[in-house]
């Protein structure tokens, strides 16, 4: 079974900047994709940011410019650096990975609160 666990969540400032983490519990390049999720309330939960295995990126529109999804295999550890933070990036955020494309595996969510 993989773990995966999130951190770095918290309150913070609009235009504000956060980095959360997602420490794995195996060497994250033996999973072929790792990414984002974000659910905020009364919303459906939506990809933020993705990685492969060979670096390709995706980052949904409502993010690109402000987030960057990286991967520390040192670490075992992806990260999510937020800057330019908007109120309504307020949300809980997920680390997902998978052996495939399928995003078979999911922390337990950390907070994001974006307000003044």
């Amino acid at each position: 079974q993989v773990h995966l666990v999130e951190s770095g969540g918290d309150l913070v400032q609009p235009g504000g900047s956060l980095r959360l983490s997602c420490k794995a519990s195996l060497n994250i390049f033996s999973l072929n994709v790792m990414g984002w999720f974000r659910q905020a309330p009364g919303k459906q939960r939506e990809l933020v940011a993705r990685i492969l295995s060979g670096s390709t990126t995706y980052y949904a529109d409502f993010v690109k410019g402000r987030f960057t999804i990286s991967r520390d295999a040192a670490r075992d550890t992806m990260y999510l650096q937020m800057n330019s933070l908007l109120p309504e990036d307020t949300a809980i955020y997920y680390c997902v990975g998978g052996l495939g494309y399928n995003f078979e595996y999911w922390g337990q969510g950390t907070q994001v609160t974006v307000s003044s």
